[in-house]
């Protein structure tokens, strides 16, 4: 069945929360493990349906955020998921206190059991309404995102369109697309202020009420962070700060001498090289085909996987009017298929979030027949899977990029390396706001360019004056539907590194624990996983600066005078 036959109906409430009830006094009246695992089993079958139909209005509503049954859809799930977290939150209560639990623990695995404390922790029926409201603002950030109309090169553009004239090669054309990007941020400066204003004040409330100082410990146990803590945070930034910023310094140093540039403004930043960058040789038609090619050529397992996903037109690839931005893949649990959703616009970024997001999408097409909670592992974990797909198909990037392969490849890698430390600007950014929530949004915007200044010290914003103003963080959505939830990339970066150096050394075997890493799922926290795939954990201190000479070693051995 094709994704455009996947039914969406409605669930009727009162039914769910008879259903609900009936399976939580089922629960509390078993009088075996047997019994109990049955109605487990029931309520995860129960489960997987909501989050179906919860999955496809989301896809939907951001295929065509104009779509108006599916906005008012949306508008159910934002009322209606608060209450279902309430009685699963019974359920999962009672699971936890179940008089077999030890029994439980040697069936479903002491994991779960830690997970869903994290749930039990940040979750009381007081907070319903909070939740509520959070829910909207993030949905009324979305929609304010995905309006812009940007007049430029005589059309109207979304962000994801934009992107391909912030990184044009004319260094005139690129400064203009830059400066209207943020002028749609200026014009909308007060819209972004108050929501993001609201959801601090929301989500400060909601921390008060279950009893925490600040809104950071809840963030963390909703992430199911139940291996490490912000402290092992602070101490990966710092790792950060000492190894990986004086390196992209010196990367940026290099640009800017390649482009003939004293130094790299802002809109020079996502533009390597004097000729361009690199660019994919065909539309998503082509990229998909060699997609196709790539995938069966890398093991028996992909080839399954990604027929399965264009058999079935479980891709949405194409930048449309109405379309929402970014990229993402999610799981429809009743299909056991995932979804990948992505915006192709001409630039390398088409091949990276194909890569990217077909990484996610691998991994939990590996692990679809786990039960809900171990189909995906914690974010930071699933960030691996993807990132690490970028690098284990380097071998096909001629597919795409074909006299552009080594140009991309460094392209690649460098920006990757560029990441990290706008990925840790970006997390103790939060950490700051949400430990002084008091913070008016101006002293908020002020704090950002405190902090980016920290880590990216040459970054300025010449003749952008708008950027001045601190508001380049509003680009980023996770701060709204997801907070916390970026350290996650760079964490995942730095093992996707690891892999990459691992498939340099032995292409099979790093295969081999990657697919062992895929399968494995959610079954385990984020260290445990790391350590079963043979990689040296971020935290510890001397993993980046133990990656950071071959990283060196690779960009040094590139003649990139030749691009």
């Amino acid at each position: 069945m094709t994704f455009e036959n996947y039914q969406y109906t409605r669930p009727n409430v009162e039914d769910v929360k008879v259903q609900l009830s009936n399976l939580v006094t089922r629960l509390i009246s078993a009088n075996s493990t047997k019994e109990t695992l049955e109605t487990f089993n029931e309520y995860n079958k129960l489960r997987e349906h909501l989050e179906t139909m919860s999955t496809l209005v989301e896809i939907r509503a951001t295929i065509d955020t104009t779509d108006k049954f599916y906005e008012g859809e949306r508008e159910f799930w934002d009322e209606f998921s608060p209450e279902l977290s309430s009685l699963q939150s019974k359920f999962n209560k009672e699971m936890y206190n179940s008089k077999f639990k030890n029994e439980l623990k040697e069936e479903i695995g002491e994991h779960y059991f830690n997970l869903i404390e994290t749930t039990l922790k940040v979750f009381s029926d007081e907070i319903i309404d909070d939740l509520k409201e959070e829910n909207k603002l993030s949905s009324e950030y979305t929609k304010l995102t995905s309006s812009a109309r940007i007049p430029f090169d005589n059309g109207e553009h979304n962000l994801s369109a934009m992107a391909k004239y912030t990184q044009d090669a004319n260094r005139e054309v690129r400064h203009a697309a830059a400066k209207a990007v943020a002028k749609f941020f200026k014009d909308n400066l007060e819209q972004y202020d108050s929501i993001y204003d609201r959801m601090i004040k929301v989500r400060t409330r909601i921390a008060k009420k279950l009893g925490f100082d600040n809104f950071v410990e809840v963030a963390y146990l909703r992430l199911h962070r139940t291996d490490y803590n912000a402290k092992d945070v602070a101490n990966y930034r710092k790792q950060i700060f000492e190894e990986i910023v004086p390196l992209v310094e010196k990367i940026k140093k290099d640009q800017a001498k390649r482009l003939g540039l004293e130094s790299l403004s802002f809109h020079d930043e996502g533009v390597n090289f004097k000729s361009g960058n690199p660019t994919p040789k065909g539309d998503r038609p082509y990229l998909v085909d060699a997609a196709k090619t790539m995938y069966k050529e890398l093991s028996p397992e992909t080839d399954e996987f990604f027929t399965f996903m264009t058999k079935n037109n479980l891709l949405d690839l194409d930048t449309k009017p109405g379309k929402a931005g970014g990229g993402y893949c999610t799981f429809l649990a009743d299909y056991k298929a995932p979804f990948i959703f992505a915006n192709f616009n001409g630039t390398p970024h088409d091949a990276e979030v194909l890569t990217h997001e077909a990484g996610h999408a691998f991994q939990v097409y590996e692990s679809r027949n786990y039960m809900p909670d171990y189909i995906w592992p914690t974010f930071e974990a699933c960030e691996i899977h993807s990132m690490s797909m970028e690098y284990l198909t380097w071998p096909w990037m001629d597919l795409f990029f074909k006299e552009d392969t080594e140009k991309f490849k460094y392209y690649h890698l460098t920006g990757s390396l560029k990441f990290l430390p706008y990925g840790v600007t970006v997390d103790e950014f939060q950490h700051i706001i949400y430990e002084n929530p008091e913070l008016s949004p101006l002293e908020r915007r002020k704090k950002w360019l405190e902090v980016e200044k920290k880590y990216l010290p040459s970054r300025y914003y010449e003749d952008i004056p708008e950027l001045d103003e601190g508001l380049f963080f509003y680009r980023q959505g996770h701060l709204f539907g997801m907070p916390f939830y970026y350290i996650d990339y760079t964490l995942a970066q730095v093992c996707a590194f690891q892999f990459w150096k691992k498939a340099n050394d032995n292409r099979e075997k790093a295969w081999e624990e990657y697919l062992h890493l895929c399968r494995l799922g959610g079954t385990k926290p984020f260290t445990e996983l790391v350590k079963e795939a043979n990689l040296e954990n971020p935290f510890e201190s001397g993993t980046i600066s133990n990656i950071v000479p071959e990283l060196k070693k690779y960009i040094d051995s590139v003649d990139t005078s030749k691009f």
